[in-house]
């Protein structure tokens, strides 16, 4: 098994930004967003999320559109929270990676990303 990890271009994007679990919900400001997933601030609810259970990300867009993803909690340090796509819908993964590339310019950066996901 190699060692490679894998890199994806993260893109700072400020967007409305929701976490949701079970019972608990709270806005979050959003730091960067990539294909593999997102950090966030971390909010003053924190302390009433669980961190070990999968979250859902809800990120509105400008036209209207969402970014939906369940995610799970890779790393908190420092007051960021750094969450791995852990499922994405087919509509949601269209609008991530148009923003993407709207953001990096870089096409074929992005079909290589898009080929380490599968």
């Amino acid at each position: 098994m190699s060692d490679e990890r894998r890199r994806f271009t993260r893109v700072p994007f400020d967007a409305n930004t929701l976490l949701q679990q079970d019972h608990w919900q709270s806005p979050v400001q959003l730091i960067d967003i990539s294909l593999h997933g997102l950090l966030v601030l971390q909010p003053d609810s924190w302390d009433k999320a669980q961190p070990q259970a999968p979250f859902s990300a809800i990120i509105e867009l400008n036209d209207g559109q969402q970014i939906r993803m369940e995610a799970t909690l890779s790393h908190a340090e420092e007051g960021l929270l750094g969450f791995v796509c852990e499922h994405i819908d087919l509509d949601s993964i269209s609008h991530l990676r148009r923003l993407i590339a709207l953001n990096t310019g870089d096409a074929a950066l992005l079909e290589r990303e898009l080929k380490a996901l599968l």
